[in-house]
């Protein structure tokens, strides 16, 4: 699908290329580069709101930010259900009652500490990042519906 549009793909390619650079090679870490960009979004901010009062203009408008009761009620309860899920399936591991899902989870636990162990964290994640752009193989079964809705959403418009 993506090798159809080609300027995508480079574009991603490149992307991933740049932010394994920025943060393999120079050293950077998420964490610094959230908080560099955010420092420097909130003096740009600042300095618009300074000059609009120095040159009597308006103060730039801000969106209200706010989150509802009623959304951190549902984004809580939906954490909550998976919570509980995964401790009930983690139980169930615990008492002996699904061997089958037990082996299945120590072979995936297995393999990503063997990853792990050859490899950092950034390179595994952009690794995987080119495998599921390069090969739609790769893609989990379940991208298929979004993929299909993605082509006809494209074959729409």
């Amino acid at each position: 699908m993506l090798w159809r549009r080609g300027n995508l793909t480079v574009g991603i390619l490149f992307v991933t290329l740049a932010a394994w650079v920025v943060f393999e090679k120079s050293g950077y870490t998420l964490l610094s580069l959230l908080s560099t960009v955010l420092l420097l979004l909130i003096f740009i901010l600042f300095l618009r709101a300074k000059s609009a009062a120095i040159l009597n203009r308006p103060a730039p408008p801000l969106p209200v930010l706010y989150l509802s009761e009623e959304m951190v009620n549902e984004v809580g309860a939906f954490i909550r259900d998976h919570v509980n899920d995964l401790l009930s399936v983690s139980q169930d591991i615990a008492l002996g009652k699904d061997a089958r899902l037990f082996f299945k989870v120590v072979a995936y636990l297995l393999l990503i500490s063997v990853l792990g162990g050859l490899t950092d964290f950034h390179t595994l994640g952009y690794t995987i990042i080119y495998l599921f752009i390069n090969f739609p193989s790769a893609r989990p079964r379940c991208c298929s519906h979004s993929s299909s809705a993605l082509h006809e959403i494209r074959r729409l418009s």
